[in-house]
């Protein structure tokens, strides 16, 4: 099941809909498949690209608690506000009001529809490994061919084609069984002796002290758990209000310990700075050192058939946020408009313009999807910080709590949540909070078209505040890097 399924019986009829109500085992596939998709695949030369093993050791178990109190908080918000759907923007807007709510929609969008981008430069560097001309997936040869592989996309969308239960099947697997053999076969040849030579990356001055390490590891492993509020997304359309939170936790289990694996048995096979040196898909130059070129090829494979599925699923997704926003009235109503097959054209088509804008800029700026995937997983902080702040805020005030019920514990994993959130921000480091703040500040163009559209005041005092400060922000970022005060990405 992925969030192309789901979007499938979103639009369909009243009946149709129940008749297509997610169960337990759909929900849980829908939030593995949403995080497992390129980034994994990569994870081996992205953790050791600016850490030694000691730091992606403390990387993930930071990870592990904070994406952990992630989860508890869309655990209790989907049980603890069911009427609140489509997720993370839905929670920020109930809890701080439309501008927050606003801008944690356009940041969803813009990690969607980037994180698209992304998936385009990884499968034609992939592919790269049997046709050289694609380099690194920004040549203008991958560009054209990412460009080609996106309309095909988009105009099987537009016709109402949906992937099919086989498509989606063979997706699954090519993502799942090989990580599963390349767990099995790096383990098999992990070498102590690699793993712990300059274990700290102290010897290394390139990568700076652990903290510093710490730091270069907290995009990259965010980057791989985007998708675990899949199931919180789609809530209004489970079988079992408590399904989603089941699902959920199953998830981020599952793909913790698959994700860990990837990236620790790796650094048993070659050191920090061979893995660091690694082409992407790293996965590929790992097995292919354990077992030959035929472990690339499967590597490469797969990745090329996963991220594919994950294009056309991450595609609907990216175009469903701008969708169900127009329609809420959080959007200008444009948004909102379907075709006759059901199909959210507009919303469809200024997502895949936008994804195709910025595969030119790659050809230009010579991007990577180690840049990409970082602005992505920077965009996506301010929804999750503000789904744990209003988890927080719940505890706090007592809303939605029984008389007598416990409130401390949640109230703790709610700020747990939010702090992990702001940590992120600090790790991800200026250029990327100033490419982020460069993509939101245009979003308050369309939150006044918005408002307006629905005969709503505008601004509240602070929300002016903080729409002048994003706006001052946006410009100055724009300065600094068109100057090179800060370099561009």
């Amino acid at each position: 099941m992925t969030a192309a399924d789901v979007h499938s019986a979103s639009t369909t009829s009243a009946p149709a809909a129940k008749q297509t109500k997610l169960h337990l085992g759909a929900l849980t596939a829908l939030v593995i498949g949403s995080m497992v998709g390129s980034g994994v695949f990569s994870l081996p030369q992205n953790m050791a690209a600016g850490a030694g093993p000691l730091a992606i050791m403390i990387g993930w178990a930071i990870t592990a608690v904070g994406m952990l109190a992630l989860v508890f908080v869309y655990q209790s918000l989907a049980t603890r506000k069911p009427e609140l759907d489509a997720g993370p923007y839905a929670y920020a807007k109930a809890g701080f009001g439309p501008f927050i709510g606003f801008n944690s929609a356009w940041g969803y969008w813009i990690s969607a529809w980037v994180g698209n981008v992304s998936y385009a430069v990884i499968v034609f560097s992939a592919l790269s490994y049997f046709f050289p001309a694609f380099g690194d997936g920004n040549t203008w040869q991958a560009v054209l061919g990412a460009s080609v592989l996106l309309w095909v996309i988009h105009f099987l969308i537009m016709a109402g084609v949906r992937q099919a239960a086989i498509v989606n099947l063979v997706v699954t697997v090519a993502k799942i069984a090989p990580i599963v053999l390349f767990a099995g076969l790096v383990a098999v040849a992990f070498k102590v002796d690699v793993f712990n030579a300059d274990f700290t990356g102290l010897g290394n001055a390139g990568l700076g002290s652990i903290m510093n390490q710490v730091k270069s590891t907290m995009l990259v492993t965010l980057w791989v758990f985007i998708g675990i509020e899949g199931a919180s997304v789609f809530s209004a359309r489970a079988e079992r209000r408590k399904d989603i939170a089941t699902a959920t936790v199953l998830g981020f289990f599952t793909c913790l310990a698959l994700y860990a694996l990837v990236s620790l048995l790796s650094l048993g096979i070659l050191n920090q700075p061979e893995l660091a040196a690694l082409k992407n898909p790293s996965m590929a130059g790992v097995l292919e050192a354990v077992v030959g070129p035929w472990g690339a090829v499967i590597i490469n494979l797969a990745l090329v058939v996963s991220v594919i599925g994950a294009f056309l699923s991450w595609t609907l997704l990216a175009a469903e946020i701008p969708h169900v926003a127009g329609r809420d009235g959080t959007m200008p109503k444009f948004f909102g408009h379907e075709n006759a097959r059901g199909v959210p054209s507009t919303s469809l088509l200024i997502t895949n313009l936008l994804v195709q804008v910025f595969l030119v800029i790659t050809l230009f700026a010579q991007s990577t999807y180690q840049a990409l995937f970082f602005i992505a997983s920077a965009a996506i902080l301010v929804p999750y910080i503000f789904s744990g702040a209003y988890a927080a805020k719940l505890a706090i005030t007592g809303e939605s709590y029984r008389e007598g019920e416990g409130r401390n514990g949640p109230m703790l994993i709610g700020l747990l949540a939010t702090v992990y959130g702001l940590w992120l921000v600090y790790a991800a480091g200026l250029s990327y909070l100033f490419m982020c703040a460069i993509l939101y500040a245009p979003g308050i163009v369309f939150f006044v078209w918005a408002r307006r559209e629905n005969e709503e005041r505008v601004f509240h005092p602070v929300e002016a505040v903080l729409a002048a400060a994003l706006v001052a922000v946006g410009i100055y970022a724009a300065y600094a890097m068109w100057t090179g005060a800060v370099s561009a990405l």
